[in-house]
C-alpha cells in the first residue's frame, strides 16, 4: 500500500535523522520517491503547503536545507523518501547583501530569504538571465549544488551601482567582481 507524503511525515524523518542545522548531505541520500507533494515556493521565496503560506520561518529553513535540484526538477530529501515539489523561479531568494574590498578585488556576500550566507566568487557564480520578449534582467548568485537565489530588486539596484566595465571573452561588459572572478551583467554597447 502506497502511501502519500506529507509535509509532517518530510519534517518527522528530516528530525529523526538529526538534521536541521544547516543544509543536509542530500547528494549522499538516494531515498526511493514517493510522490509530490502540494509544495510550491513562489517566486518571491514564500513556501507554500497545499496553497496556504507556511508561516513559521523555522519550518521553511528547515525544508530549504533538505532541499535538492535532480534533472531540472526540484525534491525535498531525507534518508528515507524523496517527495518533489514545485519552485517557480529559483528556491532562494538573495534578501541583502555585503561589499568588501573594491575593484577586481571586491567581495560579495549574499544572504536569503532562509538565513543561507554565500560569498560570490567561481563556486558561486552570479548570472542574469534576461526575458527574451523584454530584455528585463533577473539576477542570480548559486547557492550551493545547482540551488540558485533570485537577487531582490533593491539588491540588484545597489549592484549596478558598484558596477564595473571589463573585458571579457573578447568583449566589453559591465559586471561585477567578487572572489576574484567577473561576472558579466549586460554588454557595456548596450548601455549607451
Amino acid at each position: 500500500m502506497s502511501v502519500k507524503p506529507t509535509a509532517e511525515s518530510v519534517m518527522a524523518s528530516v528530525q529523526s535523522a538529526g538534521k536541521g542545522a544547516g543544509p543536509a548531505p542530500v547528494h549522499l541520500w538516494n531515498p526511493p520517491f514517493c510522490g509530490d507533494l502540494d509544495m510550491r515556493i513562489a517566486r518571491d521565496g514564500t513556501w507554500f503547503y497545499l496553497g496556504t503560506p507556511i508561516g513559521r520561518p523555522a519550518l521553511v529553513k528547515l525544508f530549504s536545507n533538505i532541499l535538492k535540484l535532480e534533472d531540472g526538477r526540484y525534491f525535498l530529501v531525507t534518508p528515507v523518501e524523496k517527495v518533489g515539489i514545485v519552485v517557480e523561479d529559483a528556491p532562494f531568494v538573495a534578501v541583502d547583501f555585503s561589499v568588501s574590498g573594491a575593484g577586481d578585488g571586491q567581495t560579495l556576500r549574499f544572504e536569503t530569504q532562509v538565513g543561507d550566507k554565500v560569498t560570490a566568487g567561481p563556486e558561486h557564480r552570479i548570472r542574469v538571465a534576461r526575458d527574451r520578449e523584454t530584455g528585463e534582467p533577473s539576477p542570480y548568485v548559486m547557492v550551493r549544488a545547482g540551488l540558485e537565489a533570485l537577487i531582490d530588486r533593491k539588491s540588484f539596484y545597489r549592484l549596478v551601482e558598484i558596477g564595473a566595465h571589463h573585458r571579457f571573452e573578447g568583449a566589453d561588459w559591465f559586471g561585477l567582481w567578487s572572489g576574484g572572478a567577473f561576472f558579466p551583467m549586460i554588454p557595456s554597447a548596450e548601455l549607451s
